[in-house]
């Protein structure tokens, strides 16, 4: 596999942390590629589900219902699942994008443990969130998937039981036992804080990652 490694900035971290907002702007500012959340979706036609039962899952599902429906154990398992496919989908479509010269900023779900061996600490940024932001803030986005979950959850015959249920799965895959995982990965650490402004963050993080702006007149 080959990856330019000075051309390509990770993001990895928890929800709510700022690492999409990053993502595009740094790839605005500095001419580059951003590759987004869920990038990767672009080769979900193309996949077998033998090879990623846990990305076809939601590509083949009959009934969306029995997505909700699902334990908080099978939740977390299927995302731990999820992100392993990513992994592997993610470090192909980089090492077509690292060919083109350009840098490229990925929000990622490529683990710590290969971002070591593929990165270093100036080109991985680690952005995390209070767990709990996920678990209240989840349906508060306008997203339509999000949106698309929540009218599922209110069509159950209980829906303040399937909505707490829900809650309990959310709560699995945003413990405490994770967001340390990514906070004591090694790589530059950025926690969120609302009294820092969008700009503050961006300039804490091109320091870590050393970038210089195009056209900026630096040497």
């Amino acid at each position: 596999m080959s990856l330019d490694k000075e051309n390509i900035y990770y993001f990895n971290g928890t929800a709510y942390a700022g690492k999409s907002t990053m993502v595009k702007r740094l790839a605005e500012k500095y001419d580059g590629i951003a590759c987004e959340e869920n990038y990767h979706d672009e080769l979900q036609e193309t996949l077998d589900k033998n090879e990623y039962p846990c990305l076809t899952y939601t590509r083949d599902l009959q009934d969306w219902h029995d997505f909700i429906r699902r334990t908080p154990e099978e939740y977390a398992s299927w995302i731990d699942g999820v992100t392993l496919e990513c992994e592997r989908l993610e470090l192909q479509i980089l090492e077509r994008l690292s060919g083109q010269g350009k840098k490229i900023f990925v929000d990622t779900n490529i683990s710590v443990e290969t971002l070591r061996k593929i990165s270093d600490r100036n080109h991985v940024a680690i952005m995390l969130a209070d767990p709990e932001i996920s678990v209240k803030r989840f349906f508060e986005r306008p997203d339509k998937e999000k949106q698309f979950l929540y009218q599922l959850l209110l069509d159950e015959k209980d829906p303040d039981a399937a909505i707490e249920n829900f809650r309990q799965c959310l709560k699995l895959i945003n413990s405490k036992e994770r967001y340390d995982k990514f906070a004591n990965s090694g790589f530059n650490v950025f926690v969120r804080d609302e009294r820092r402004s969008i700009e503050d963050t961006m300039k804490l993080i091109e320091k870590s990652f050393g970038l210089k702006e195009v056209n900026s007149g630096d040497n």
